[in-house]
């Protein structure tokens, strides 16, 4: 199966009331991780490039790994921008053959998001490529991304309409409470379902995105802090949110976080066990089978996406 842009996978998770998870990748284990987990429980999939991913692994490097997962899984896969932050790059990755693309004006004023958004629509739906624009701003930091506490904002709903009509963006990421990165909140998250209801009311049938949706799962943390991490109090999304949000109107859901996790505590497991091993395979294969559990998890407990490749 070719790959594919998010507008069929999008229409079918809106009706069917879940969620498609948006994994990023980084390397060969985290994608054979995702897209193995993907194949055995039968849900479409997202992966997810940032530009710091890009540019450590090679933009050609990784198109031949997701062409790879397309090859062994036969899923419907879209392969994703995330966080674009100018024309430029987006358009270099629309060239590239990505299929979906974020453009992240959030930054920016509001008449300033709009035209920079727009640009990278007209570019990209006139190559079948779908495109994801953002308003409101999440605090935390991952990769480029690094936005503080006092700059972080909900999203607005009445501006919602107008940002959409105007762009002709294909889905939309809304600020309601998550935030990027492990470190992610003093107290226990609370998502604004209000704000969600609201914009949902406002843009029937549209597709939202929730970024920062990790969960910080604690077994993972308290593993990393046994073997010499340094993690205290970091906290995630309560899974039971992201459930009820991906019953609504929220159609992708970014996890990057938690594979970052996964990662790392087996990793550091492994070391901790053996401080001798220095072969790659005996720490990246374990590495890999623990991203694969969580993904299963994620897309069956989570999104709700299992079965509906």
């Amino acid at each position: 199966m070719p790959l594919v842009n998010t507008t069929e996978m999008f229409k079918k998770a809106y009706e069917g009331g879940y969620a498609i998870g948006a994994f990023n990748v980084n390397n060969m284990e985290i994608v054979q991780g995702i897209t193995e987990a993907a194949k055995e429980v039968n849900a479409p999939l997202i992966l997810q490039v940032s530009a710091g991913a890009r540019k450590y692994a090679n933009h050609t490097y990784l198109m031949k790994l997701i062409e790879a997962a397309l090859i062994e899984t036969d899923l419907p896969i879209a392969v994703h921008l995330d966080h674009g932050d100018s024309f430029e790059l987006c358009k270099a990755c629309i060239d590239g053959g990505f299929t979906s693309v974020m453009i992240d004006g959030s930054h920016l004023p509001f008449e300033e998001n709009i035209a920079l958004t727009k640009k990278v629509v007209e570019y990209a739906h006139e190559r079948g490529v779908t495109v994801e624009g953002e308003l409101g701003r999440l605090a935390g930091i991952e990769d480029a991304v690094n936005v503080s506490e006092e700059d972080a904002c909900f999203t607005r709903p009445e501006e919602v309409e107008e940002f959409v009509s105007r762009t002709g963006v294909d889905s939309l990421a809304i600020a309601i409470g998550t935030s990027h990165g492990a470190y992610k909140f003093k107290g226990e998250a609370k998502l604004r379902f209000d704000i969600l209801e609201e914009v949902q009311r406002r843009l029937p049938g549209f597709p939202i995105v929730l970024h920062g949706a990790s969960s910080v799962i604690p077994e993972y943390v308290d593993q990393i802090n046994t073997f010499g991490g340094k993690m205290p109090g970091a906290k995630g999304v309560p899974e039971d949110m992201l459930r009820k949000a991906a019953s609504m109107a929220v159609c992708k859901i970014n996890i990057d976080s938690d594979l970052r996790l996964a990662m790392t505590a087996t990793i550091r497991k492994v070391f901790a066990e053996n401080p001798s091993e220095f072969d790659p395979r005996k720490y990246l294969g374990p590495a890999r089978e623990e991203i694969k559990k969580l993904v299963k998890h994620k897309l069956i407990n989570v999104l709700g996406c299992a079965g509906k490749a």
